[in-house]
C-alpha cells in the first residue's frame, strides 16, 4: 500500500521565502511554479523527497497546518546546532525516544515545525 514519502507540502506565508531558506540551509537548488492567479509553489529536493511550500490560506491551507516531518540524520546534535545557528528556534527535544532513537523538533524561520531523528 503505502511505499515511500515522494513529496512533504507545508504551507507558508512567503513560499518562495521559506524556499529558499532550506535550499540554501542544504546546499540545494530551489524550484518554483507560479500559477496563473500569481501564486508561487516553490520547492527543494533532497534525498529523492520534494519538501514543497504552497502559499497559506487561512481557510483551506493554514500555517502550522502541516504534519511533523522528520529528517534522518547521522548526529542530532550536531544538525540541531546547525539549525538553531541557521535561524531555527527550539520547540521540542532531543529525546530518546528508545534506545539508540532519539528525535528532536525545530521551527523554521517561517514557522514550521521539521523534526530530525538519528543515532
Amino acid at each position: 500500500m503505502f511505499k515511500s514519502v515522494t513529496t512533504v507540502m507545508t504551507f507558508a506565508l512567503d513560499p518562495e521565502a521559506s524556499a529558499r531558506w532550506w535550499g540554501e540551509f542544504l546546499e540545494v537548488p530551489v524550484k518554483r511554479d507560479v500559477s496563473d492567479t500569481g501564486s508561487v509553489y516553490a520547492w527543494v529536493e533532497i534525498g529523492g523527497v520534494e519538501f514543497g511550500f504552497h502559499p497559506a490560506d487561512d481557510e483551506r491551507n493554514p500555517r502550522g497546518g502541516s504534519p511533523v516531518v522528520y529528517w534522518g540524520v547521522d548526529d542530532v546534535d550536531q544538525v540541531r546546532t546547525r539549525l538553531l545557528a541557521a535561524g531555527c528556534e527550539h520547540h521540542r527535544g532531543p529525546l530518546t525516544i528508545e534506545p539508540g532513537r532519539r528525535i528532536a523538533q525545530l521551527r523554521d524561520p517561517f514557522g514550521t515545525i521539521v523534526g530530525i531523528e538519528g543515532p
